[in-house]
């Protein structure tokens, strides 16, 4: 072992860097960081690849929001018509069949 390492070339870092990701310092909210901790280990991945999947599905505009009472209106107002108008009645109303 020497004396003396000089370390003014040296740079700061992994030693294999990972390409295509870089390494950031975030605050999370606990009860975020325990859900994907949680969730991470029920399903045998990493807590940290689950928040970077979620991050890609947010900004993809992928992820579906809850249905609010305006959305659920709208479907219903598109398709009642579409199903009425695939409805018809076999024999018409009052119409009697005998056996013959």
């Amino acid at each position: 072992m020497k004396r003396e390492y000089d370390f003014s070339t040296g740079k700061r870092g992994a030693l294999l860097p990972s390409k295509g990701k870089t390494r950031i310092t975030i605050f999370l909210d606990d009860v975020i960081l325990a859900q994907f901790r949680t969730r991470a280990e029920t399903t045998g991945t990493g807590y940290q690849s689950m928040i970077n999947e979620a991050l890609k599905v947010f900004l993809s505009g992928r992820q579906e929001g809850p249905v609010t009472e305006s959305v659920l209106r709208q479907v219903i107002r598109e398709e009642v018509p579409k199903l009425s108008r695939r409805t018809t009645r076999i024999g018409g109303r009052g119409t009697k069949h005998r056996a013959a």
